[in-house]
């Protein structure tokens, strides 16, 4: 095994674990599905999509669709906090909103430019590979744990602060 390979398959667990650690502060003061917080729910969505589309890129050793899982994945999660979430308010939509239009715009303009170029030339010594090509994904999936955490955490939160709040805070800086 090649020290990328060995590096890719040891980076893959510590991404995970790193997630759960984002899904878990995130959970707090969160609403639940049972036991089980939202904001984890939408963590373990972004994974479970980027290794669900890994399979047929893997087998079709293609990166065509790579940023447009990116995008429908941001897309699926929000919506999953959305479906979930009992007490939304008018930022919870707005900042589902801003999210959807954002990743449909991005994933769009992404997938027509690799379309028009035929391939992503950064792909091409990580396709082969197995652990590499996961590794990824496995990426992506933590990308948007992390850019998505603020919006999920406030849609998700079972707390609210009136706007008024920050207005008074603003008006004082």
């Amino acid at each position: 095994m090649q020290n990328e390979e060995r590096r890719a398959w040891i980076a893959i667990p510590i991404i995970v674990i790193i997630a759960a650690g984002v899904a878990l502060a995130g959970s707090q003061g969160g609403q639940s599905v049972g036991n089980v917080p939202v904001f984890s729910l939408c963590v373990a969505l972004a994974f479970i999509i980027q290794w669900i589309a890994f399979i047929p890129a893997y087998r079709a050793q293609t990166e065509k669709f790579f940023d447009l899982m990116g995008s429908l994945t941001y897309i699926s999660v929000i919506l999953l906090a959305l479906l979930l979430s009992t007490s939304l308010d008018g930022r919870a939509w707005l900042l589902a909103g801003m999210v959807i239009i954002w990743a449909a715009r991005l994933g769009t303009f992404l997938f027509r430019r690799i379309l028009a170029a035929g391939e992503d030339r950064r792909f091409r010594e990580i396709k082969p590979s197995l652990a590499r090509f996961l590794l990824t994904w496995t990426l992506q999936g933590l990308w948007v744990t992390f850019s998505l955490a603020a919006a999920l955490a406030t849609i998700t939160s079972e707390y609210r602060v009136e706007l008024g709040f920050f207005a008074v805070v603003g008006t004082l800086i």
